[in-house]
């Protein structure tokens, strides 16, 4: 039987602000923590901006371009583009009583593009930046206070473009604050296990609040929470390799389960209990945790394998988790295996705990794509690998699961988060970006363009199965 994505399935890609915008202090806009990490979210972060430049400061200039590449994006036949807002355009150190009405201005030329082209825009709030204003005076999330600014921050967001923007997202990659506080809850080095639990408890509280607001603001629209997928499989079948993945897959699963069914589940209380972790909860938080998500939306790059044996210490790092390596999986130029299979477990996972609709918000392979002698790009290893992962979310469809739709991850040549590379591509469209900052900043399709749109144009048809 031939099987086929649905009517109204979504097609796109996904992009971030902080690694797309560049204008980095253009109309208004204040430091963000991403500003203070110039050399991506794997290096310390520095004292001051004061003449020290970083590759995100331009990016690939969308901040200018925009129409240019929404034009593009339009020809490959988007009907989607997830794309986020940076939080320092719109309140510069986080705590003012009055948004900047430059950066407002700016989203509504973005947006107003965007529908002009019949692609619906799909924006996160917050996506791996927030005012560094916010941490230097506040302490990040493990501030209370920092709850109130958001609140206002998003009424702001859904009252400004409510006629605009009917799909939203609250936190990128929320479970990421485990592995880098300062990007994910801004957080400085030295903090305790305690204190990245009780800023996420925060943040957690700000997404029901959010939640909430969008709701009531915006009552067609549909606001979801977004995971770093971080599927992992039992070494060997021991049992304790077993027990250990299951445990592993809850540091990860946890914030899904709070987000979806609006409460600490209780595994997660144990685990405070046997690590003296006791989280400040006020009282009016468990109203605002009661606020569940629409739909589920995240990221999905790789998997990786986990055991009891402590002996094992041959590690794969890949995205910001470390794995002990699958033996039966290949690996990308970076190190990240990959596995197709995976997303379609992945998403029967998610189904089944949850019961919400789904969205692939990011998937994509990062390499090192050079020109031809005639400026041609054949990145077929792209297009095998976004083929196989494509032909396994129509195989979880067929399986009953409800997904919503598939924004690739970088769309476009960006600049990468984990070390502000350049030289690790994802995009259908090239641009002529060099890590020391030199090209010209235009864009040229790849191979990979027109095998996208021509999947988009037949609603999957064309994957090769």
């Amino acid at each position: 039987m031939n099987k086929i994505f649905p009517k109204h399935f979504l097609w796109g890609g996904a992009l971030a602000a902080n690694q797309v915008e560049g204008a980095w202090q253009e109309d208004g806009k204040g430091i963000s923590t991403s500003d203070m990490l110039p050399k991506g979210i794997f290096s310390d972060p520095v004292k001051s901006r004061d003449g020290v430049s970083s590759i995100k400061d331009v990016a690939i200039d969308f901040y200018h371009r925009y129409p240019q590449d929404i034009s593009l994006f339009a020809e490959m036949g988007f009907t989607c583009l997830r794309v986020s807002i940076a939080w320092s355009r719109i309140f510069p150190n986080g705590d003012e009583n009055e948004p900047n009405e430059a950066g407002m201005a700016w989203y509504d030329k973005l947006f107003d593009e965007l529908l002009q082209h019949n692609i619906q825009p799909l924006v996160t709030l917050s996506h791996y930046e927030m005012p560094w204003g916010l941490v230097e005076n506040y302490g990040g999330w493990g501030n209370r206070k920092v709850i109130t600014f958001f609140e206002r921050y998003a009424r702001t967001m859904f009252t400004r473009y409510q006629h605009k923007v009917k799909m939203w997202l609250t936190f990128n990659e929320i479970n990421m604050s485990l592995h880098a506080p300062l990007t994910g809850v801004g957080l400085q080095k030295g903090c305790s296990k305690a204190d990245i639990y009780q800023a996420i408890h925060h943040q957690l509280v700000a997404s029901g609040m959010a939640v909430k607001l969008c709701h009531e603001i915006i009552p067609d629209a549909k606001i979801g929470n977004m995971l770093l997928g971080g599927l992992t499989y039992p070494l060997t079948c021991k049992p304790a390799d077993v027990f250990t993945t299951l445990q592993d897959n809850r540091q990860w699963q946890f914030f899904g389960d709070v987000q979806c069914r609006g409460r600490y589940p209780g595994y997660m209380m144990r685990y405070f209990r046997e690590n003296d972790i006791v989280l400040e909860i006020a009282p009016e938080d468990d109203e605002a945790l009661s606020n569940t998500v629409d739909f589920i939306s995240f990221s999905y790059y790789m998997t990786g394998c986990v055991t009891a044996d402590s002996g094992l210490v041959e590690k794969l790092k890949g995205n910001v988790l470390d794995m002990v390596p699958n033996p039966h999986l290949e690996s990308s130029e970076w190190g990240w295996q990959i596995d197709p299979l995976g997303l379609r477990t992945l998403l029967n996972v998610l189904w089944d705990r949850y019961q919400k609709p789904l969205f692939i918000v990011e998937n994509g392979l990062g390499a090192q794509d050079q020109p031809d002698t005639t400026g041609e790009i054949n990145d077929d290893y792209r297009i095998n690998y976004l083929n196989e992962h494509l032909v396994q979310v129509e195989e979880a469809i067929e399986d009953g699961v409800e997904v919503m739709g598939y924004t690739s991850w970088g769309p476009i040549d960006i600049i990468s988060a984990s070390k502000a590379e350049v030289t690790k591509r994802y995009g259908f469209i090239y641009v002529d970006l060099q890590q020391d900052g030199t090209g010209t900043l235009n864009r040229s399709r790849k191979k990979s363009f027109y095998w996208y749109q021509q999947v988009i144009a037949t609603c999957g048809a064309s994957l090769k199965r």
